[in-house]
């Protein structure tokens, strides 16, 4: 019993002495599935992950390629994937149909243009408007011109068809849109199977160096005016649950920004790295940020207007039922937070 007493003895002058306080515990980690499509316009997310600011936010990022966004959304709403990284225009049909994601930073504007392989290209040099190119080149060829681009309800489709429709005043006789990916887009273009396509970067200066024959038409402030392009969008649960790391995502992607806006030679290498393949080099890359199709923004605000310009011409074209309202679609409180005084 006195061995017993003595034994609490001890443990009572233990647990009286000073105690040192114990290491702060190291910030989660928080995983982070981001599907993104592979463009230019989605530049800011590899430059974030490619200087490390993912990973400063607390973010385990791992990245899924896509083809075009109507595809994302299928991995987006089976939820395989946390956030999404590719164009505006899927995401208001997402939301119609229940899918609560939630767009927290823009990252590139007046993405799309159009280009005219070399057999198209001559038309619009001769003829007195583009509507009356597609017809002389339909007169002359026997069939209408073959046109690329990705499945309808995304950017680049409803651009397209807003230009040709709305502002080339073309003739839908004379052209025939054909669905494809981003890289069978361009292997079409370059092979000579498609007679033009609206494309983006790095695309375009990819193209026109290995055939300067392929001509710019249309830019994407011609096709569509404040064009709305690629954006960063949340997925709902993946955003409730981890506020703080949404918040980390929007300051390293408004990092990136400002990067690829005063230094894109050192932004192009990560950009390389995530859209080279292989197939080009980080002088191309570099080139192709600083093309007059590569207009990087961050502040979701900077495309509502035109979002809603694009969903009610999407509604005309029958490619989405109704327009979504911005107020659910739009979260400006992440990109708030990090950019307040």
């Amino acid at each position: 019993m006195r061995n017993l007493f003595k034994a609490f003895a001890l443990i009572a002058g233990l647990l009286a002495l000073p105690v040192p306080l114990a290491a702060p515990l190291a910030a989660q980690t928080v995983p982070v599935r981001i599907g993104v499509i592979p463009v230019i316009g989605a530049a800011p997310v590899f430059v974030a992950n490619g200087e490390g600011w993912l990973k400063e936010a607390g973010l385990a990022p791992a990245f899924t390629t896509f083809e075009s966004g109507p595809n994302m959304i299928q991995a987006l709403a089976s939820g395989t994937i946390d956030v999404y990284v590719a164009g505006i225009a899927p995401l208001a049909v997402a939301r119609t149909k229940g899918i609560d994601v939630r767009v927290v930073a823009a990252t590139a504007i007046e993405e799309m243009v159009f280009v005219a392989a070399p057999k198209l290209a001559p038309y619009f040099a001769s003829a007195p408007s583009k509507a009356e190119a597609f017809k002389q080149f339909k007169a002359k060829e026997g069939r209408p011109a073959r046109l690329a681009t990705q499945p309808p309800g995304s950017v680049p489709n409803t651009t397209l068809q807003h230009w040709l429709w709305q502002v080339a005043k073309a003739d839908k006789a004379d052209v025939e849109i054909v669905a494809m990916g981003i890289d069978a887009t361009q292997q079409a273009l370059l092979a000579g199977a498609v007679d033009g396509a609206s494309i983006r970067e790095p695309a375009l200066t990819i193209v026109q160096a290995r055939n300067p024959k392929i001509t710019l038409i249309a830019t994407g402030g011609e096709m569509f005016p404040d064009q709305p392009g690629t954006v960063v969008a949340v997925y709902g649960k993946f955003a409730d649950a981890n506020p703080k790391a949404v918040e980390g995502l929007v300051s390293a992607l408004v990092k990136a920004t400002d990067l690829l806006k005063k230094d894109p030679a050192r932004a192009a290498p990560p950009v390389e790295a995530a859209l080279g393949k292989g197939i080009t080099d980080v002088a191309t890359i570099q080139k192709a940020l600083s093309s007059p199709a590569a207009k990087f923004v961050a502040d979701p605000r900077t495309i509502i207007e035109a979002t809603k310009q694009m969903q009610a011409y999407q509604v005309s074209i029958g490619t989405l039922d109704k327009e979504a309202p911005t107020d659910g679609l739009f979260d400006a409180k992440p990109f708030d937070a990090v950019k307040k005084p």
